[in-house]
């Protein structure tokens, strides 16, 4: 699929890596992009009520028509290939949460020349008033399925961390009016995702709502601190993924059919979520043997693609992938000792 285009999702990560870790004059530049660039309220204002779609043309065109260009083979004859993106149309309700995630640390962070203020925060709210709209209505996931609409976890999930983040960011302005509504509106969506997402017949929590799938994006539910890595649910929940997903060090995103039949490949970012979460539940020594092996599939100029073979012998889809190169960038971060030990 010939791209070029700027994924909300994609640049919300980047942007939520870059802020962590860039200098205090830069942290505000990268931390626009995880609103495409703008900022959330020239997003917001410019969308039709309210709505963000999950990508966009590299100069904020709305309109990515797709089409199949019959005279290109593509690669090893396996097209078609595709020009634009469908995407453009679909809805993906994680990009509120993301669009949060990606900005909220502006309001803490102390090394910024320009911290957030009310004004950035009053900005920010109709995102997540989006957010909580949304939390419970169908999507086609972080992964883009054309076929099918579900309310997913994930998405319900970011949902929440946006009206979560947001009730923080009001306590620490004093505004406590609107900390408490934001809270309130948090632990609804909690409500709604623990009573809905639970399945208590598998003893995990599953891909949607009501369903039974699997998904690699429930590892993220330790990541955006929607749950901890100690909770017997999500020690459930990850057993199942790991033993659902994982082919050998490798890990799908999900093992259904999808609108291009059985998944043939890895993802690479998956494993990488993976890593963390081993990390963060304290099997570190198996984080890093994994890590080890990512770091070996590399190619000779350091980088990854989008997806990997279940061999590990080849590297498929989009090269170099951001995806693949911030979740590995994320682990080495994770997985560093301190100075303190090595002196």
């Amino acid at each position: 699929m010939a791209r070029r285009t700027c994924w909300r999702t994609t640049s919300s990560i980047f942007a939520t890596w870059w802020t962590r870790r860039a200098r205090g004059d830069q942290a505000p530049v990268y931390g626009a992009a995880g609103a495409g660039g703008l900022g959330p309220a020239t997003i917001a204002d410019t969308t039709k009520a309210g709505h963000v779609q999950p990508v966009y043309g590299v100069g904020l065109e709305p309109v990515l028509t797709e089409w199949i260009a019959p005279h290109l083979p593509g690669y090893r004859g396996m097209g078609p290939v595709r020009v634009g993106n469908q995407a453009h149309e679909h809805l993906q309700h994680d990009v509120y949460g993301q669009i949060v995630l990606s900005t909220v640390q502006a309001f803490f962070d102390e090394r910024l020349f320009r911290p957030a203020t009310v004004e950035d925060f009053k900005a920010l709210e109709p995102i997540g008033e989006r957010a909580f709209e949304l939390h419970d209505k169908p999507d086609a996931s972080l992964w883009e399925f054309r076929g099918r609409e579900a309310v997913h976890t994930y998405s319900s999930v970011m949902c929440w961390a946006a009206c979560d983040r947001l009730g923080n960011a009001a306590a620490k302005l004093g505004l406590t009016d609107r900390a408490a509504y934001w809270n309130d509106r948090a632990a609804t969506v909690r409500n709604a995702i623990e009573t809905r997402a639970w399945n208590p017949e598998l003893g995990r929590y599953a891909a949607t709502f009501g369903g039974d799938e699997l998904d690699a994006s429930l590892l993220q539910l330790i990541d955006v601190r929607f749950t901890s890595p100690d909770d017997p649910k999500m020690q459930a929940t990850m057993a199942a993924v790991e033993a659902g997903l994982r082919r050998g060090p490798f890990m799908l995103r999900y093992a259904i059919p999808d609108d291009f039949g059985e998944p043939k490949t890895a993802f690479n970012f998956c494993t990488f979520w993976l890593i963390e979460a081993l990390h963060l539940s304290g099997r570190t020594d198996e984080a890093r043997e994994l890590f080890e092996e990512m770091l070996g599939r590399r190619t000779a100029a350091g980088l990854l693609s989008e997806d990997i073979s279940f061999d590990g012998i080849e590297l498929w889809g989009n090269y170099p992938q951001t995806y693949s190169l911030v979740g590995l960038i994320n682990c080495a971060s994770l997985l560093s000792r301190p100075w303190t030990s090595a002196r």
